[in-house]
Formats: C-alpha cells, structure tokens, sequence
C-alpha cells in the first residue's frame, strides 16, 4: 500500500536514508530541511521538499498548509550540544528545546486532527536513548529528549480510541554528521566510537516500524535491558556510565 509520508529532518542522517528508502518503494514523500543543496537532492529523486526551519512556528504552519492529508508523519529532525549546562548558551538551550521538543509538539497537534478525522494514521518519533537515561555533558539535551518521551508516551493514550499508532524510536548514538555538530571536539565520538550506530540500521529499523507499528523501539537492543536497569539501579547505571564525556 503506497502512502503519503511526511519526514521532518530530511536533508541528512537517518532522515535522507528514509527519505530514499521510502521514495524507492513508492510512496509520496513529503520532506523538510533546512539544506539547500540535500534539498535539491531530495527533489531530483522524487520527494517533495520544503525548506523550513522548525524553531520558527509560522514556517511549520506555512509546510502543513501545502500538504494533504498524511498517512504517516516521521518528527525527525533533532539539534544537539554535547556541554555542561553551565557552559551552554541560553541561544544554544532554547535551541535544543526549539527543535527537539517544541516543533515536534507543534507538528503533531497540527497533523492529528485530520488523521483522526480519516481515523487512521501513525506517528513516528525518532527520539534517544538519552531520553531514558541521561549522561555527563548532555543535562539539557537528555532533558529535551525526556521531554518528548513523555510526550510520545501520553500522546499514544490521547490517539488509541482515532486508531492513531504512536511509535518512539530510540537510538543510541548514531554515527551521522549529528555527532560533529553537537562535539566539535569529537572528544563524544572518541568515547563511544565502538557503540556507534549505523545509520542505514536505524533507518531501516524505522521501515519496519512502519509496517509492524510497535509501541517503540530501543537500539541497539540491548539499550532497552539498560533502561529498564536504570529505572531500579540507577547509581550503578550511572557508576559504569560515568566515563562518558570525559575525554578533553
């Protein structure tokens, strides 16, 4: 069944992978980014693409007005600073917020109501790992990616009577130029470089969610024994975790 799917973050990483991945199979991508080259790129391949910044709430409006009715939404599209929260910026905290928290809030409010009126629809959420558990040097990110955990978890309860699938998707560190954005200093990478996850094993991790639409799903696997350990250990946790972060 082809579909009209909606990708926010499109323009690198996991979301031009799906982005690919989904035009390839034959459905109608609908994509936003804020690159205009990777922008371009999605266009020549048969998406169509918005150039959009998600922190500003009329440009979100201004993409949602253009598009039909959507099968499938995929918020995406994430910001990340690797620093304590003393070090941080208030531009870099309201950031963080903007992009991971407020926009995919926006989105969704304004998406739902006309796949509850079609009662049908999925939402698709690319959230972390450190929405679970929260590590040295990222107290503001880990606390924007708690925030949409929530979010997600509360939304699935609000949608199941529209037969509204929501699914969290929650990656440990992926190796995508993510990664460079948020620690210049690569001293991130240096620490957990042998955890890094591919991006093509997320993104196909997110074509099967599309299909068999699970509640979430953690990755690597093994991150769901370690959430779920932190939930009733969390000082042990946080002992074996502490190296995190600390290279200069």
């Amino acid at each position: 069944m082809k579909m009209k799917i909606f990708i926010t973050g499109a323009t690198s990483g996991i979301g031009r992978i799906m982005a690919e991945m989904l035009v390839k199979e034959g459905h109608t991508v609908y994509a936003t980014g804020r690159n205009d080259s990777a922008l371009n790129y999605l266009k020549g391949i048969g998406a169509i693409a918005y150039k959009a910044d998600l922190t500003i709430p009329a440009h979100i409006d201004d993409v949602l007005s253009q598009l039909p009715p959507i099968d499938i939404a995929i918020l995406n599209a994430g910001l990340g600073y690797f620093e304590s929260a003393v070090h941080l910026t208030d531009k870099e905290i309201d950031q963080m917020l903007d992009v991971n928290v407020r926009a995919p809030i926006y989105l969704a409010k304004r998406l739902a109501p006309a796949m509850i009126a079609k009662n049908s629809g999925h939402f698709i959420f690319i959230g972390s790992q450190a929405g679970k558990v929260a590590t040295k040097k990222a107290s503001v990110y880990a606390a924007s990616k708690h925030a949409i955990t929530g979010f997600v978890n509360g939304l699935r309860l609000e949608l199941a009577e529209y037969n509204i699938q929501v699914t969290g998707i929650y990656p440990g560190p992926i190796d995508t130029p993510f990664i460079q954005k948020a620690d210049a200093t690569n001293a991130y990478r240096d620490a957990i470089g042998k955890f890094l996850l591919q991006p093509e094993k997320v993104a196909k991790e997110v074509m099967h969610a599309i299909e068999k639409r699970p509640r979430e799903v953690n990755l690597p696997r093994i991150m769901s024994v370690t959430s779920k350990f932190y939930a009733v250990a969390p000082v042990l946790v946080e002992f074996l975790g502490k190296g995190f972060f600390n290279k200069k």
